[in-house]
């Protein structure tokens, strides 16, 4: 059993698989950051400082006294849509990025099947005049 669980995990599409999985989390915490450390940041000062970070609406009263989003949730229930702004944004770029992506290797690939295909050859050409002189026969 162990060396049929090695098979399987050694197999190309799990190894590539777990590889997609390390490098796509490291690209999000890569995207997070420029979320949060550029982006927002710039956002906020064109904004005329805003801080969506600390956007939140409080439902209970001690929430909704408190001055920051994290002491908002220590004191109770609260909803912070200003991570979601955030959120939302790293979304964006993450998908606007992987499209581009996309776009790119779909370019790559259509150009290398549009490459004309290579001539026949004497083989080929020789089973071709025997397949027409076959169906003339018949």
């Amino acid at each position: 059993m162990l060396q049929e669980f090695k098979k399987f995990a050694m197999r190309g599409n799990v190894v590539d698989l777990a590889i997609g999985v390390i490098i796509g989390a490291a690209f999000g915490k890569i995207v997070g950051s420029m979320v949060d450390d550029i982006i927002m940041p710039i956002i906020g000062w064109i904004t005329g400082g805003l801080d969506f970070s600390n956007y939140f609406i409080g439902l209970t009263s001690a929430s909704n006294q408190a001055a920051t989003y994290d002491a908002a949730k220590k004191a109770g229930a609260t909803l912070g849509y200003g991570t979601f702004i955030t959120v939302t944004v790293n979304f964006i770029i993450i998908a606007w990025v992987l499209f581009l992506i996309m776009r790119g290797i779909n370019r790559l690939f259509a150009k290398q099947e549009a490459a004309a295909p290579p001539p026949p050859t004497k083989q080929e050409e020789l089973l071709t005049e025997i397949r027409d002189l076959l169906k003339a026969r018949a």
